[in-house]
């Protein structure tokens, strides 16, 4: 017991604050140029009972977007099987290219916004291996469709995919590696493959070890279901700067913050999230917290997720803060 506890003693409590340091302690110098971004989600803007199509062309126009992450939701293109209908995305795609923004296309079957697996109604009594096959079907003729396209700059397989959350099968690293693979062999200008992770828990590695560029969550005051209260997560800016520095040195990989926290997250979705409870995870004092948090990690490119409760709140709640705290932002 006394060999064990010498052992502990001179090994152990050593090697933790030297891993707390590295993590906890220190600053990081905002990046000198910052490209902030928007993720926009065409049905994310539906269920609040919003004219999605005005709303994009609100971001387009008055927020003034220049860095767009749009979604290819499966469940929208491929409503019948084998029969493609990219009307809504070619408009989305279009709009932005007319106006010169840079646009990063997430899709597969995770995807940004609850449930998280976007799958058709039709797929439902499939097998999973029948399923996947179908997928990488869906994902190549995405691919097809928009290799060509001037202002798609990288592809983002999938949405946290190695991240058990949502309504989704198991983390599978077999699939998501034909995915990726998929995806490189049929862009002739081989964009990079964006492969993204939650921010505060994992190391990132193994995405990294897939993708070209790994993207991250970047969440500071949330709900947990399990806890059942809310939570404000204990990192430093630094923390992140140090993960992202481990990815540049071990994988020789850009890291992009692919979700910023700019909308609440409470017990329940935000239709049905109260006024009450949406101010305890976000207000404007803490958006204009994170959006310091944020530039404090170093890094370079941010994509701000929440832009449809922004509209909301601008549109029908009579409140525009939020939509001209980011408008400032954008056109800084």
């Amino acid at each position: 017991m006394k060999k064990f506890l010498k052992i502990f003693l001179l090994f152990f409590i050593p090697l933790f604050l030297i891993i707390f340091c590295f993590f906890f302690v220190g600053k990081k110098e905002p990046a000198k140029e910052i490209k902030w971004g928007i993720t926009f989600s065409q049905k994310h803007t539906e269920l609040f009972g919003l004219d999605w199509q005005k709303a994009y062309l609100s971001i387009l126009d008055d927020l003034g977007a220049k860095e767009l992450r749009l979604i290819a939701y499966w469940d929208l293109i491929e409503k019948n099987k084998d029969r493609y209908d990219f009307y809504d995305l070619d408009w989305q795609i279009e709009e932005a290219e007319k106006r010169n923004a840079k646009i990063m296309l997430a899709f597969g079957r995770k995807a940004p916004r609850w449930p998280e697996c976007h799958e058709p109604e039709w797929l439902k009594n499939w097998d999973q291996e029948a399923k996947n096959e179908k997928l990488l079907d869906y994902m190549g003729a995405i691919v097809k469709r928009y290799k060509e396209n001037n202002s798609i700059w990288a592809w983002q397989v999938e949405n946290e995919p190695l991240f058990s959350f949502g309504e989704c099968p198991p983390p599978d690293k077999e699939l998501l590696k034909r995915e990726v693979a998929l995806v490189k062999s049929l862009d002739p200008r081989n964009r990079p493959v964006v492969l993204t992770e939650s921010g505060e828990i994992p190391m990132w590695f193994n995405v990294a070890k897939m993708g070209d560029i790994v993207g991250h969550t970047l969440y500071r005051k949330v709900w947990m279901d399990k806890w059942e209260r809310y939570v404000t997560y204990p990192f430093p800016p630094i923390f992140y700067a140090r993960k992202t520095w481990l990815v540049n040195k071990i994988f020789k990989k850009r890291v992009i913050c692919s979700e910023l926290q700019a909308e609440p997250w409470g017990p329940v979705l935000l239709y049905d999230l109260e006024k009450e409870e949406q101010e305890k995870t976000m207000n404007l004092s803490r958006l204009k917290e994170i959006i310091e948090f944020a530039k404090n990690t170093g890094n370079d490119l941010f994509y701000l997720w929440g832009v449809e409760w922004w509209y909301l709140e601008k549109e029908k709640n009579n409140n525009d803060v939020f939509w001209k705290e980011i408008k400032i932002l954008l056109n800084q």
